[in-house]
């Protein structure tokens, strides 16, 4: 069974840089990623939408990181990315990515299980 797996989180300072990498593991045979969006929960917060890539690649993004995010997707490595520059203390949050991709040509849906980032003033 695909799972995806998220790495890249951290604490950085306020104006840094992170890359965020959503990796499917597990058999990934006759596989593609379709469309993909990740989300963030800050603490005592409802989970948001931040940036969503479209199985014919539009991007969209939320007004708060428009700019300063770049979500991405690499079939042959089977990874989504999140470049966030210019970060903010209120991009502190737990970054989910929720992923739809088909494998042995079946859709399924799956949820990374979250990546702590916490951005210093």
């Amino acid at each position: 069974q695909v799972q995806f797996v998220e790495s890249g989180g951290g604490l950085v300072q306020a104006g840094g840089s992170l890359r965020l990498s959503c990796a499917a593991s597990g058999s990934t045979f006759s596989f593609s990623i379709n469309a993909a969006d990740w989300y963030r929960q800050a603490p005592g917060k409802q989970r948001e939408l931040v940036a969503s890539i479209s199985s014919g690649g539009r991007l969209n993004y939320a007004d708060s990181v428009r700019g300063r995010f770049t979500i991405s997707r690499d079939n042959a490595k089977k990874t989504v990315y999140l470049q966030m520059n210019s970060l903010k203390p209120e991009d502190t949050a737990v970054y989910y990515c929720n992923v739809e991709f088909t494998e042995s040509g079946l859709d399924f849906d799956s949820w990374g299980q979250g990546t702590q980032v916490t951005v210093s003033s």
